[in-house]
């Protein structure tokens, strides 16, 4: 059956509604960003541009590289937004626009996030990569959706019962990166982790100005926290939901981290720009070394 225009919106042009994008406007990679302006942080790099759109946070370049050709897109911040995103995108690749049903062949998408975070753990220190090797959502949004992802919980269910967790919260969830894109990106300048995705900056993360964050002990938890071998490194607010909605949509994705502070310590970079442009020139390396697109 169609899908109706109220679920699959489309604007006049024949672009998604958010994102303002037609399918032959990106990539099979893509890398987002958090921040409009880092776009063109990205793309500067392309060896040319052939698709600029602006939408709200929404700014969206295509280009090549090495004649790889390339997607960069901001996000904006938090899992609310990465569900607009994600489900867009893959929407341009696997949904016929003109019949409006589901395409038979599906296309995998790439998904490489370069964003910010903050260390937990004090020996990690700021102005160093980290990638994600799993991610530790405590906004929910994996509950909004229908899933067979019980049997990866193991990691979220041993948070949960190591912190005692609220059960007026939203349950925690936990997913892995794709392990096929991980090995593009292993090198001695980048460790792993595992990072928590909160729904705030302050006090879903522990942060205390004129509000009082609810859960005083959360900073304790979260570094005392141990699953084997894996201990929390970083926190920040978009991977739990880039990870989620590849998995259930069967698209590839990983997330890298420059550390800009260290919550344990207390310190923040003093060259914070120069850390994100030197992750963002190891990101595009070892993606414009990983081949074309067919």
């Amino acid at each position: 059956m169609p899908l109706a225009p109220s679920e699959l919106i489309l604007n006049e042009d024949g672009s998604i509604y958010h994102l303002c994008l037609r399918p032959e406007d990106i990539a099979k990679t893509i890398i987002f960003v958090g921040d409009p302006e880092r776009v063109p942080q990205v793309s500067k790099h392309f060896d040319r541009i052939t698709v600029c759109r602006n939408k709200r946070e929404f700014h969206t370049h295509t280009g090549y590289l090495n004649e790889k050709k390339l997607t960069v897109i901001s996000t904006g911040i938090g899992t609310d937004n990465i569900d607009i995103v994600l489900n867009e995108l893959d929407a341009l690749v696997n949904i016929d626009f003109e019949s409006r049903t589901i395409k038979k062949e599906r296309t995998i998408l790439d998904i490489v996030r370069i964003g910010t975070s903050g260390a937990v753990q004090p020996d990690i220190p700021v102005d160093s990569f980290l990638l994600s090797e799993f991610a530790l959502g405590l906004d929910g949004l994996m509950h909004h959706y229908q899933h067979q992802l019980d049997g990866k919980q193991r990691l979220a269910k041993a948070f949960v019962s190591q912190t005692k967790w609220a059960k007026e919260k939203a349950v925690p969830y936990s997913l892995p990166c794709d392990e096929n894109l991980k090995d593009h990106f292993i090198s001695n300048r980048i460790r792993f982790g595992v990072t928590v995705t909160n729904t705030g900056f302050y006090g879903p993360q522990g942060r205390n100005l004129r509000l009082r964050a609810s859960n005083l002990a959360f900073f304790e938890q979260l570094t005392s926290f141990r699953y084997g071998d894996h201990q929390i490194t970083n926190l920040e607010m978009e991977t739990s939901g880039i990870y989620l909605l590849a998995s259930l949509l069967g698209h590839r994705a990983v997330s890298l981290n420059a550390i800009l502070a260290n919550r344990a310590t207390g310190a923040f970079s003093i060259k914070a720009s120069e850390t994100v442009q030197e992750l963002i020139q190891y990101a595009l390396d070892r993606l414009a070394s990983a081949g074309t697109e067919p």
